[in-house]
């Protein structure tokens, strides 16, 4: 698995290459079942994942770890489904949230600096070869 970050004005674009089928990776970004195996950062859980996969439909995700602070907290994330294409193409608003779903600034969560309110967060799924 290969990952690259690049920031071009104040956009982050990471990609990943993975040694699976593109319908096990579909799978991976839309089954609340898989998605809760791997989001959020490394010693992290994700106790909570929702998703309504259709244009307009919402996800409400949470991960719980430790915080700045040392403390475990739950940390939320909502957004809604701007465009799909299945198997090829997500496109989604990202926000942090609060156990409710409802859109929150960063600093809810204790999380310090400027974070924008809202993200766009665009997954394309395309077999490689190689």
């Amino acid at each position: 698995m290969a990952t690259v970050i690049k920031h071009i004005k104040k956009e982050a674009v990471i990609t990943r290459v993975l040694d699976a089928p593109r319908e096990t990776v579909w799978k991976a970004w839309t089954d609340p079942d898989i998605v809760k195996h791997w989001w959020g950062p490394q010693d992290f859980t994700a106790p909570h994942i929702s998703i309504d996969l259709r244009v307009g439909g919402r996800f409400v995700f949470s991960m719980r770890g430790a915080g700045l602070d040392g403390a475990v907290k739950d940390y939320w994330n909502t957004g809604e489904h701007k465009e799909i294409v299945p198997m090829k193409k997500i496109i989604t608003t990202m926000s942090f949230a609060d156990e409710r779903g409802k859109p929150v600034p960063a600093s809810h969560h204790g999380l310090p600096g400027k974070w924008p309110k809202e993200g766009m967060v665009t997954a394309r799924f395309a077999d490689i070869k190689g």
